[in-house]
């Protein structure tokens, strides 16, 4: 049977009834300020990276962008954020179908005119978006701030990699949601698919670059360095988390010329390109360069963990 019109329609009501829900829910209030209350014990002193960054740099082209990378007696910003993202993204997305099975209110709303491809769509749109601007504010919260305690506004390469930052930041966001939603589809207990999406992220981020390294050595036993750590790199990268890192590493440093540059570091090496000046700042088309393959792999997990959780809606039966 041939459906009628486009599969997209009612998509822009889904997604503001959706949003309405995200945004009015206590659930969202309690994770927005989570992440506030986090970003300004980051940044604020006299612990903040603020205070450090007036105490230890003098004079630095890229100041801006320390308020990212740099911390008092936390983490940093950067680092916070690799871990509170993903629980805002599972918090937001780990019910949004299994929810309406229970509440028997799926069969109501497919009733109306909006097919199956508009509902799901739009509520990863709705989930992206409300954790988008949640992003901005705590992003314009960060520069406004900056601007205020240390007296000068940034530069156009600052805000530029900064913008970068905030758009890596929401498609790595993208993937957990995706994820989350995976979940909510496949079981139809929402505790179910909170946990198990909560294990794997914390198998990810916390088991996996543990495993890794032992797991590249059995696969790939060399006596190179360079190939030892470029397998390393290699299974280290199936975690999204590894992916942002490194992609955050080298938008906020624009001194790193390679990913690889921690892993040397914590060898106690020093990995020096030909002809390059060490800690010399490199354009931010030439950062973008380096990690353009960890950006794309983000994008690209959104989409496979959305089809994925497309193909096993389309195939479930819906029932009054």
């Amino acid at each position: 049977m041939q459906r009628e019109g486009s599969p997209f329609q009612g998509l822009g009501v889904v997604i503001l009834k959706e949003l309405s829900d995200h945004l009015s829910s206590w659930r969202m209030r309690v994770l927005e300020w989570l992440v506030v209350i986090a970003a300004v014990a980051v940044l604020v002193p006299p612990f903040g990276a603020i205070q450090q960054i007036k105490e230890n740099i003098a004079e630095d082209p890229f100041l801006f962008l320390k308020l990212f990378t740099r911390a008092g007696g936390a983490l940093p910003l950067a680092a916070v954020l690799s871990f509170l993202v993903p629980l805002v993204a599972i918090g937001l997305g780990f019910d949004l179908v299994n929810s309406e099975h229970n509440q028997r209110t799926l069969s109501r709303v497919l009733s109306q005119p909006i097919y199956r491809d508009a509902l799901l769509l739009g509520k990863f749109l709705a989930g992206l978006l409300t954790i988008s601007i949640s992003l901005v504010a705590l992003w314009l919260l960060i520069i406004g701030l900056g601007v205020f305690l240390l007296g000068i506004p940034p530069g156009a390469e600052e805000m530029a990699r900064a913008f970068i930052f905030l758009g890596v930041t929401i498609a790595y966001a993208g993937v957990w949601l995706a994820l989350a939603l995976l979940f909510s589809i496949v079981f139809r207990s929402p505790a179910t698919a909170a946990l198990i999406t909560l294990g794997l992220w914390l198998f990810m981020t916390i088991l996996w670059p543990m495993l890794s390294p032992a797991i590249a050595s059995i696969v790939m036993p060399s006596n190179d360095v360079i190939e030892v750590l470029n397998a390393q790199q290699a299974f280290a990268r199936l975690s999204p988390s590894a992916l942002y890192n490194e992609v955050i590493a080298v938008v906020l440093d624009p001194s790193v010329r390679s990913t690889q540059q921690s892993m040397f570091a914590a060898m106690g090496l020093v990995l020096i390109e030909r002809g390059a000046i060490p800690d010399a700042p490199i354009p931010i088309l030439q950062s973008l360069l380096v990690v353009w393959g960890q950006i794309v792999g983000l994008v690209a997990g959104s989409i496979l963990l959305f089809v994925a959780g497309y193909i096993v809606f389309q195939r479930q039966e819906v029932r009054a």
